[in-house]
C-alpha cells in the first residue's frame, strides 16, 4: 500500500467497491445478511475502518461459498447475526468505538477536574 492512498483512503474506496460487487453476485437471503453484517461490525471499526476490512472480506467469502453449496443463510450464521459479529470483533462485550471514546471523554474530564481543584 502506498502512501497516498494511506492518506487519501483511496485503497479503501477500491476494497468497498470489490466487496459490493461481490456481494452483488449472491443470492438475495445472503446479501441481505452481508448488509445485517456491515451493520453490526461497523460498531466495532476504528476511525478509518481498516481493521474491519480482513474480518469483512472474509465474512464475504464464507457467505460466497455458503451459496455456492446452496446452504442456508441460517445454517451458517445462525440466528443471532449481532452476536456472530460480535464474536467476529472479539467477543460478546468486545468495546465498540462508542466504549472507547466515552472512556476518552471520561478522563479528559476527570483530568480538567482534578486541575481545577487542586
Amino acid at each position: 500500500m502506498r502512501f497516498w492512498e494511506t492518506v487519501t483512503g483511496s485503497d479503501l474506496t477500491r476494497r468497498w467497491k470489490a466487496f459490493e460487487a461481490r456481494a452483488g453476485a449472491l443470492p438475495a437471503e445472503h446479501r441481505a445478511a452481508w448488509e445485517q453484517v456491515k451493520g453490526h461490525l461497523f460498531a466495532y471499526g476504528d476511525f478509518t475502518g481498516r481493521n474491519l476490512v480482513p474480518i469483512l472480506d472474509g465474512v464475504l467469502g464464507l457467505l460466497e461459498e455458503t451459496a455456492a453449496d446452496g446452504q442456508d443463510v441460517h445454517e451458517v450464521l445462525g440466528d443471532d447475526v449481532k452476536g456472530f459479529c460480535a464474536a467476529l470483533a472479539g467477543e460478546e462485550g468486545a468495546r465498540t468505538y462508542r466504549d472507547r471514546w466515552r472512556e476518552q471523554v471520561n478522563r479528559n474530564v476527570a483530568r480538567k477536574l482534578a486541575r481545577l481543584g487542586g
